[in-house]
């Protein structure tokens, strides 16, 4: 499955973020310059005028830290925060339940916003812009509404599909914000910082090796890391050299680039089966027994970023670049 890949930037499912590592202030999060400053001012006037921050929306693929820069708003309002995801919202009732128990300031934090059903977005409405809500009580002729006053909250979403939201909810944002992959610099310091916390000796040339194949993804970062350091333990001295990352990674399949078997399959299958494109997504996806959804969301982008896929309207397009990638990656295989 594509969320148990090494490269996912989803979290994996038996997977938990250590929080040691996760940074807890805006002075400690590294990368996202524009989206720290916007922040840091809107946190600021909000403590001097003793108001709830504004609702948030973070946008951006997964793992570049939305819910951590939910934690760090909450931590530096002196907030509490409560957390949940868009498809756990089905009913307005479940929405009612956690809005009412929300306290003056508090952060109500949704992952996967997109996926709230569209009547609880609805409920949303009233409760993010006059901070009440009509709850139904008993059904039938005898059903009626009770509106209920809440206290004055800061709603935070995170999307990695902005656009599935309807125009009427997104504008009842006061702050929307789009985080975009990191370059190699940023990671590096996030493998420094990281490998600091954990107490994991790694020398600068191999905090560059694991950075260059994380996607431009923290999350993907992290997890080399702590997948490095094991084989460190064990078929080295416990120190990550340049050489270490290369022979760890590239026994998990993972490139120069931070491509893995699936990626390459894709790559393969547009290059070769269909004589470069252009091709459908839902082609490509039998091709290699994944869903469409999978490829469109978490392996295309990074594909796309590298300069290796083209979207085009008659569909998907590979590039020279790739081509020349997957020849020079089979032709070292043979030589090894």
């Amino acid at each position: 499955m594509a969320d148990d890949r090494e490269v996912s930037p989803v979290l994996h499912p038996e997977e938990t973020e250590e929080t040691a590592i996760r940074p807890d202030s805006l002075a400690t999060f590294i990368g996202q310059p524009e989206v720290r400053e916007t922040l840091g001012i809107a946190i600021e006037a909000a403590k001097r005028r003793g108001e709830p921050i504004d609702h948030i929306l973070f946008s951006g693929p997964p793992g570049l830290g939305k819910t951590t820069l939910a934690h760090i708003i909450a931590r530096e309002m002196g907030a509490a925060i409560r957390t949940t995801t868009g498809p756990v919202l089905e009913k307005p009732g479940d929405l009612a339940a956690l809005l009412t128990a929300l306290n003056e300031g508090d952060v109500l934090f949704i992952d996967e916003v997109h996926r709230i059903s569209p009547v609880v977005e609805e409920v949303l409405y009233s409760a993010m812009e006059d901070f009440f809500i009509d709850v139904m009580i008993g059904e039938g002729p005898s059903a009626r509404s009770i509106p209920l006053t809440l206290e004055r909250f800061t709603l935070i979403g995170a999307t990695t599909k902005i656009g599935n939201l309807g125009a009427p909810f997104r504008d009842r944002f006061g702050i929307v914000s789009r985080l975009n992959l990191y370059d190699e610099p940023e990671l590096v310091r996030i493998v420094e910082r990281s490998s600091g916390i954990m107490r994991i000796p790694v020398t600068p040339e191999g905090a560059v090796e694991i950075a260059r194949r994380s996607r431009g993804t923290p999350r993907i970062v992290n997890r080399l890391l702590r997948r490095v350091r094991d084989y460190a333990l064990v078929r080295g001295d416990g120190t990550i050299t340049r050489e270490c990352a290369d022979h760890a990674l590239s026994m998990l399949g993972i490139d120069e680039l931070g491509l893995d078997d699936l990626d390459r399959r894709i790559l393969t299958a547009v290059v070769r089966d269909f004589n470069g494109g252009p091709v459908g997504a839902r082609t490509i996806a039998i091709a290699v027994g994944e869903e469409v959804r999978t490829i469109e969301e978490v392996y295309e982008p990074y594909l796309i970023r590298i300069g290796f896929l083209k979207r085009t309207p008659q569909g998907r397009e590979a590039t020279p670049a790739a081509a020349e990638h997957l020849a020079s990656y089979y032709a070292d295989r043979c030589q090894s």
